[in-house]
């Protein structure tokens, strides 16, 4: 297993910095296949809700090149999708979980959020139904450029009771969208999603946090050495003793 070149506590938060992301995402894909395979050995089944996007890349190639999870009894959840997208446009994240892992492990079953349901309030009740219903082991995500956890960005709900809502998207999240490659423009972007709240996140037992790539470390230096404010979504994660951050040098390039 890779080990970190640097590791620190941030008030209640672990941080491991790994020397290139591909050495973060193999320690990553190593602690999650370990927490599957706990919990299947201690009630023969499994949930895990998992981040999409560029910076989650690494991490599910290794998933599936490491193995040893049966994931015939596993069940994957995502935490956000675009309102009103289809899950056949290119930039759906359940067309993105699909392709890149559930067609490749095959896992007893993958829930997607349905962007484009008519009725938006019965889609949210179906997926906190089916959270309820399976109740995750572990929780994977990244952190924003603009510091957002899922689509919760500036200033995110810390305290709401709901397991999943419709947000706003603002400019930067929009802007991030464009640079990953995702849409030709910002105009292209839609400007609403669905997303799990903050608390429906940080609600697992395992929470993981994988946060590669230069272009992150002003919102990590923001999480970890600013105030822990709804202005910095991610800054909830220093008073969450069950997640792990995850940096490689360049993420974590900005910090003092």
């Amino acid at each position: 297993m890779p080990h970190p070149v640097r590791s620190l506590t941030v008030d209640a938060l672990p941080v491991d910095i790994f020397a290139t992301p591909q050495e973060l995402a193999a320690a990553a894909a190593q602690l999650v296949q370990a927490h599957l395979a706990q919990t299947l050995a201690r009630q023969g089944s499994a949930a895990a809700i998992l981040a999409t996007g560029n910076s989650q890349l690494q991490f599910l190639d290794e998933l599936v090149r490491l193995g040893g999870v049966d994931w015939s009894k596993i069940t994957l959840f995502h935490m956000d999708e675009y309102l009103g997208m289809p899950e056949s446009h290119p930039a759906s994240f359940r067309r993105f979980l699909r392709e890149k892992l559930v067609e490749r492990v095959h896992p007893k079953a993958m829930y997607g959020m349905q962007g484009d349901a008519l009725d938006v309030a019965a889609e949210i009740r179906r997926y906190v139904g089916l959270l309820e219903a399976h109740p995750p082991v572990v929780c994977v995500m990244g952190i924003g450029e603009n510091g957002h956890i899922a689509f919760n960005d500036p200033p995110a709900d810390f305290h709401t009771r709901e397991i999943m809502h419709v947000v706003n998207l603002d400019e930067a999240c929009r802007r991030q969208q464009v640079g990953e490659g995702h849409f030709a423009r910002l105009e292209d972007v839609p400007r609403q999603a669905l997303s799990l709240t903050v608390p429906a996140l940080l609600k697992p037992p395992h929470v993981m946090a994988l946060v590669p790539e230069a272009r992150k470390a002003a919102a990590v230096r923001a999480a970890l050495q600013g105030p822990v404010t709804e202005n910095c979504p991610a800054s909830i994660l220093r008073t969450q003793p069950q997640v792990t951050l995850y940096l490689d040098r360049e993420s974590a390039g900005l910090l003092r």
